[in-house]
C-alpha cells in the first residue's frame, strides 16, 4: 500500500505531501490544480522517464519520493540488488536536475531506474493519461490472466530450469570441444609433471624445517651437547648441585617437617632436569650432518617452488590443479559417452517442458474465454459498447520457451460495432484505457474474492477515469472502484461527484497564489469538508444548500 507521496519543485508543485489510506483514495480539485501531476510523479517513481521539463521554473532540481508498505517479493528484489531493507516500509526517492540528469535512492541508498522498474510490479500499477500501455505490457497481460484463472506456472518454471540447465551443459561441451582438444597436449604435460612430482600436502614446510636443521648441524650439535653437559654430565652440572642440595634438605626434613615440601620440590626439579638433559642428548645423537641429504632437500624444494609458481600458491593448490586437469582430460577422453548422456537428459527435459507448457496453455485458453466474457460485461457497464477478447497464442519453438511458458497473451477490443478487434495498445483514448483497465481489474478481483484467493499487494492508480461519461455510468465506475478497493488500494483522479461520493478517503488538491508564485496544497477531507467538495463538483464555484443536500445524499447512498 502507498502510505505517502511527496513532490518538491515538480512541475507547478512547489511542495506537496499526500497521505493515503487503504481502500479507495480519490483526488479531486479544480482543473489545473495538479492532480494528474501527482500521478505523473508516482509514475516517475515507478521507473518512468524523467526529463528537465519536470523541474519547476527557477529551481535547481525536482524531488519526488514515496513510502510503500513492503512485500516479501519486493524485499527479495532489494536483496538481489544489494539494497538493505528498512523494516516494513520501502522508501523511494528520485531527483531530476535542471540539466536533465538525475539520481535514484531506495531506502536512502543509491540505486538505479532499473531497480525502480523491477519494484514497480510489486508496488503500484499506474494508468496515467499520458501513458499508453507501457505498464501493462505482454507480461502483465499474461500475469493478469493467470491471476484470474488461479493458474500456477510453478511446474513450467521448474521444467524450464531443468531444460535450460541440461541444454547449457550440452552446449558448453559442444561449443568448447575444439578449444578443449587444443588444450589436451598442455593438460597432459601438466598432469604428468604434477603426478611425477608425487606431492604431499604440507611437505614443503616440513622440508624447510629439515633444511634449517641440516644447514646448522654443527651449531645445533654443540648447543645440545653443551646444554646436556651443563645440566647433567659436567662435574659442576645443575644435576650435581641439585643432588647435593637435596641431600642437605632431606637431612633437615628428618628433624624439621617444615622442609618436607622443599625436599619434594627439589626432587621434582631434579627429575625435570634429568628429562631435559635426556632430550638434549637424544637430539644431539640424532643430528646427521649429511651434505647429500641437504642437497636432496634443496633440489626438492626448488622443484616444489617451480610447481607452485605455475600451478598454485601452496603444494595443496598444486595437487588440486592436477586433479582438475585430470578431470578435464577424462571428460575429453569420455566425450562420446558424456555427449550421449547430456543429449538424452536435454531431450527428456524438453519433453517434460512441452508437456507442462501445453497443459498451461490449455488452462490459459479456458480462463481466457471466461475473462473475456466477464470483462466485456464490465466494460460495457461503464458507458462503452465494445467487443472484448483474450487471445492466447502458443509458440512452441525453443526460442520462445520461458519460465512462464510459451504463450503470448493479448487483450483485443473493438470499440465500435462492425470493426475488427485490435490489441489494447492501439487504443488512443486515455479515458477509455483507464475504464478498460478498471473493468479488467474488477473482473479479476471479484473472481479472486469468490475463490478466496489472496489479492495482489499492489496499489492501482487511475487518472481521470471518468472522461466522456456521466450519470449512471459514472455511478457504475464509482461502484466498481469501491469494489476494487476492498481488496487493493486504489488511487483515482476524478472530476465527477458521482465517483467522488464513493471515496474511503477523499483528498483535494488546491492551488493558490503567494508572492507572485503558484503554491499547491493537498488536504485530506473530513466528512463535512468532503460533503462541501462534492457539492462544489455538483454546482460549480457557488455551493448552494441544495447542492450540499444532494452531496450528502450521494455520499450516504454510496456507503
Amino acid at each position: 500500500m502507498l502510505v505517502e507521496l511527496r513532490a518538491e519543485n515538480y512541475a507547478v508543485i512547489d511542495h506537496a505531501i499526500a497521505s493515503f489510506g487503504p481502500g479507495l483514495n480519490l483526488l479531486t480539485g479544480e482543473t489545473g490544480a495538479g492532480k494528474s501531476i501527482l500521478v505523473d510523479a508516482l509514475a516517475l517513481l515507478m521507473g518512468g522517464k524523467g526529463s528537465a521539463d519536470v523541474v519547476r521554473h527557477g529551481a535547481e532540481k525536482a524531488v519526488v519520493s514515496c513510502v510503500f508498505e513492503s512485500t516479501p517479493a519486493a524485499e527479495a528484489i532489494l536483496e538481489v540488488n544489494g539494497i538493505d531493507a528498512e523494516g516494513a516500509e520501502i522508501i523511494l526517492r528520485r531527483e531530476v536536475l535542471a540539466s536533465g540528469k538525475g539520481r535514484v535512492f531506495v531506502n536512502n541508498q543509491a540505486a538505479t531506474v532499473q531497480v525502480l522498474k523491477q519494484l514497480a510490479p510489486e508496488l503500484a500499477l499506474v494508468h496515467a493519461q499520458a501513458e499508453t500501455l507501457q505498464s501493462f505490457d505482454q507480461t502483465q497481460q499474461r500475469a493478469l490472466l493467470d491471476r484470474f484463472g488461479g493458474i500456477d506456472a510453478a511446474r513450467v518454471e521448474a521444467a524450464h530450469a531443468h531444460w535450460r540447465g541440461a541444454t547449457d551443459k550440452l552446449n558448453e561441451l559442444l561449443h568448447g570441444e575444439q578449444d578443449r582438444l587444443r588444450m589436451v597436449d598442455l593438460w597432459s604435460y601438466q598432469r604428468k609433471e604434477i603426478e611425477d612430482a608425487r606431492l604431499t600436502a604440507g611437505e614443503d614446510e616440513a622440508l624447510e624445517t629439515e633444511k634449517r636443521v641440516l644447514a646448522n648441524a654443527e651449531k645445533l650439535y654443540a648447543a645440545a651437547e653443551g646444554g646436556f653437559d651443563q645440566l647433567y654430565e659436567g662435574g659442576s652440572s645443575a644435576e650435581v648441585a641439585l643432588r647435593a642440595a637435596l641431600k642437605n634438605v632431606e637431612e633437615l626434613a628428618r628433624y624439621d617437617p617444615r622442609f618436607a615440601d622443599s625436599a619434594q620440590q627439589l626432587a621434582s626439579a631434579r627429575a625435570v632436569i634429568s628429562d631435559i638433559a635426556a632430550t638434549l642428548r637424544d637430539y644431539a645423537e640424532g643430528i646427521n650432518a649429511s651434505p647429500e641429504r641437504l642437497a636432496d632437500i634443496e633440489d626438492r624444494l626448488a622443484l616444489l617452488d617451480r610447481l607452485k609458481k605455475k600451478y598454485g600458491k601452496t603444494v595443496a593448490d598444486v595437487i588440486v590443479f592436477g586433479e582438475d586437469v585430470a578431470r578435464k582430460l577424462s571428460e575429453v577422453e569420455d566425450r562420446d559417452e558424456i555427449l550421449k548422456v547430456l543429449r538424452k537428459e536435454a531431450d527428456e527435459a524438453a519433453h517434460a517442458y512441452r508437456a507442462a507448457a501445453s497443459a498451461l496453455t490449455a488452462e490459459r485458453k479456458a480462463a481466457a474465454q471466461k475473462l473475456a466474457k466477464l470483462a466485456e460485461a464490465q466494460i460495457n457497464s461503464l458507458a462503452m459498447k465494445v467487443k472484448f477478447e483474450v487471445a492466447v497464442a502458443s509458440a512452441d519453438a525453443t526460442a520462445h520457451w520461458t519460465a512462464a511458458g510459451w504463450d503470448e497473451v493479448t487483450y483485443l477490443i473493438a470499440t465500435n460495432a462492425g470493426e475488427p478487434v485490435k490489441p489494447l495498445v492501439e487504443i488512443a483514448s486515455g479515458g477509455e484505457l483507464s475504464r478498460i483497465m478498471l473493468a479488467l481489474k474488477v473482473a479479476v478481483e471479484e473472481t479472486s474474492s469468490k475463490t478466496k484467493k489472496i489479492p495482489t499487494p499492489r496499489t492501482l492508480v487511475f487518472d481521470e477515469i471518468d472522461i466522456g461519461i456521466g450519470g449512471r455510468a459514472a455511478e457504475a465506475v464509482g461502484s466498481k472502484l469501491k469494489a476494487l478497493g476492498r481488496g487493493q488500494q486504489v488511487l483515482c483522479v476524478t472530476h465527477l461527484p458521482q465517483i467522488a461520493a464513493f471515496a474511503d478517503q477523499h483528498l483535494v488538491v488546491e492551488k493558490r497564489d503567494q508572492d507572485g508564485r503558484t503554491k499547491t496544497q493537498i488536504r485530506v477531507l473530513d466528512d463535512r469538508s468532503r460533503t462541501h467538495e462534492v457539492a462544489r463538483m455538483l454546482s460549480g464555484a457557488k455551493v448552494t444548500d441544495a447542492s450540499l443536500q444532494h452531496a450528502a445524499q450521494m455520499i450516504a447512498v454510496s456507503r
